[in-house]
């Protein structure tokens, strides 16, 4: 059946009814949270990355990069020089 098909039938077809809403909070199309400096955000380290160089493309400030080890003290260990590619750290919002 075709779109035309579909406008012209005037029997019982009703176009499919969108899916109901599951969860709380607004989100993007790909499902992410709508607003996530509110939730904090994830990022996955890839070659070449410091944790300066993070907070700089993420926050503006290389400076701010104590706060991203903070929140993954556990993760990265003693050492906030040592990350390791694919890492996944969470961005707090500040």
């Amino acid at each position: 059946m075709g779109l035309l098909d579909f406008l012209s039938d005037k029997g019982e077809q009703k176009p499919v009814e969108p899916a109901a809403k599951t969860g709380t909070g607004a989100t993007d199309f790909f499902g992410n949270a709508a607003n996530p400096a509110a939730t904090g955000n994830s990022y996955t380290v890839v070659s070449g990355d410091s944790l300066s160089k993070i907070a700089k493309n993420h926050y503006g400030d290389a400076a701010k990069w104590p706060q991203i080890y903070e929140a993954n003290k556990d993760l990265i260990g003693n050492n906030p020089d040592h990350i390791e590619v694919g890492q996944v750290l969470t961005l707090p919002s500040l």
